[in-house]
């Protein structure tokens, strides 16, 4: 478990990005092609608290960038080589571009300064993405993991953030996925091997830190 100390030295906002994963109107909004994953990121609070992080990101300059998974009407070069995506075609609400199905939902807030990075094929929102050159070009050495899915999108995001030199972070409680029981297994049995697992509230504590106020003691782990 990292000390207060610890976070703080990984969580310097030069080189901090928050990345947000599928938190968008067709996935966790009212109108959900998912609506047990929507259910999983409203009723437990996570998707409030990946907008708390956003906010205080917002406020203490570090860098936000909103990871949208969507389709074209077309379909054109959009993968079909798994199961998960033939079943996304079939959905009543579909993630096409320019609908309302690919806007960040609310209460998350888009700032000016944030960047929105689309996918139209794949499970990861670093493999194939503008992500990674963005993330190298901000200067970005450690990367909070916020969003869902804990059943795909969110691990692929962490493995493919450690495979690339980053450093991992996983506010456990602003990740979802179904059934509700299977994030926190996951996270403490797979993330919590290669990224640093913490709180939104200890995260939101580094965060909100005027740079010269003074270190404090141990966090109590939630």
């Amino acid at each position: 478990m990292p000390s207060y100390a610890e976070l703080s030295e990984l969580l310097d906002p030069p080189t901090t990005v928050l990345l947000t994963v599928e938190c968008q109107e067709g996935v966790v909004g009212a109108d959900s092609a998912l609506p047990e994953l929507a259910e999983a990121a409203r009723s437990g609070g996570v998707l409030a608290n990946v907008a708390r992080l956003v906010a205080a990101a917002h406020a203490g300059g570090v860098q936000v960038v909103h990871a949208i998974a969507e389709r074209r009407p077309d379909g054109r070069g959009a993968s079909r080589n798994a199961t998960l995506f033939r079943a996304a075609e079939r959905l009543p609400v579909r993630q096409l571009t320019g609908t309302r199905a690919v806007r960040v939902a609310a209460p998350i807030e888009v700032a000016e300064e944030d960047l929105v990075v689309r996918r139209l094929h794949g499970l990861s929102p670093l493999q194939g993405t503008e992500v990674d050159p963005l993330l190298r070009n901000l200067g970005c050495r450690t990367l909070i993991v916020t969003g869902v899915s804990a059943n795909v999108a969110v691990p692929n995001a962490v493995f493919d953030a450690v495979n690339r030199g980053y450093t991992a972070v996983v506010p456990a409680d602003a990740v979802a996925g179904v059934p509700a029981e299977y994030t926190p297994a996951m996270i403490r049995h797979t993330l919590a091997l290669v990224a640093t697992v913490a709180t939104t509230d200890e995260v939101l504590a580094c965060l909100t830190r005027p740079r010269d106020a003074p270190l404090r003691g141990e966090l109590r782990r939630a």
